[in-house]
């Protein structure tokens, strides 16, 4: 219920924001409807060098915004419904994707001594959305909704986009590098030792 209240708040936002219409009551009592359309730099009737001395919006290339935490299924439901507000945005969804789940031990002692008293075995997970092209308008809104959203007990991190984020996203095939590894112990490949000579 609260998520249709707020999906429907954002878009009557979205629609206030591309048209302004203001209501006047003549003495007559007839209402008039004006519409006033938002104005582009082509439509202004302003001389050439004053529209290119306005400042642009800015614009972020690639954001992700990196969902964390120990419960999978409800991760995964803010991840769509973060995916679903950005595109009621109009925003461009470039990816997302689910990072293998980080294994976490967690050990309680007993106080004031070294003896064990409880052993936790915590997985973390982790969802990513990533957007493209975002105007700086559109990112603040984006977050209050997304902060709107978040479960409890789930964080929410935003980082432009890195190499290491595309490396993280696979798991790594520890037969495939142990295999690698004794062929270099071996002196290498055929094709390596031709090069050689």
């Amino acid at each position: 219920m609260y998520s249709n209240m707020l999906r429907n708040n954002l878009k009557n936002l979205i629609k206030s924001c591309r048209s302004v219409q203001l209501q006047i009551i003549d003495s007559v009592g007839t209402n008039h409807i004006i519409t006033n359309q938002r104005r582009f730099k082509s439509d202004l009737y302003e001389p050439d060098y004053l529209i290119s001395l306005q400042p642009d919006e800015p614009v972020y290339d690639c954001l992700n915004l990196q969902l964390k935490g120990y419960d999978y299924a409800i991760l995964e439901a803010c991840q769509s419904q973060i995916h679903r507000y950005a595109e009621v945005m109009g925003l461009q969804v470039e990816d997302c994707w689910a990072t293998p789940a980080q294994q976490l031990k967690v050990q309680r002692f007993k106080p004031g001594s070294t003896a064990l008293d409880a052993e936790y075995q915590l997985n973390i997970y982790e969802r990513n959305v990533q957007v493209v092209d975002v105007p700086a308008w559109a990112l603040g809104t984006l977050l209050r909704v997304s902060r709107a959203l978040l479960p409890e007990g789930c964080t929410l991190n935003v980082h432009e986009h890195t190499p290491e984020h595309e490396e993280i996203r696979y798991v790594p095939d520890n037969q495939l590098i142990d295999l690698k590894q004794q062929l270099e112990g071996m002196g290498g490949s055929r094709a390596d030792k031709k090069k050689k000579r």
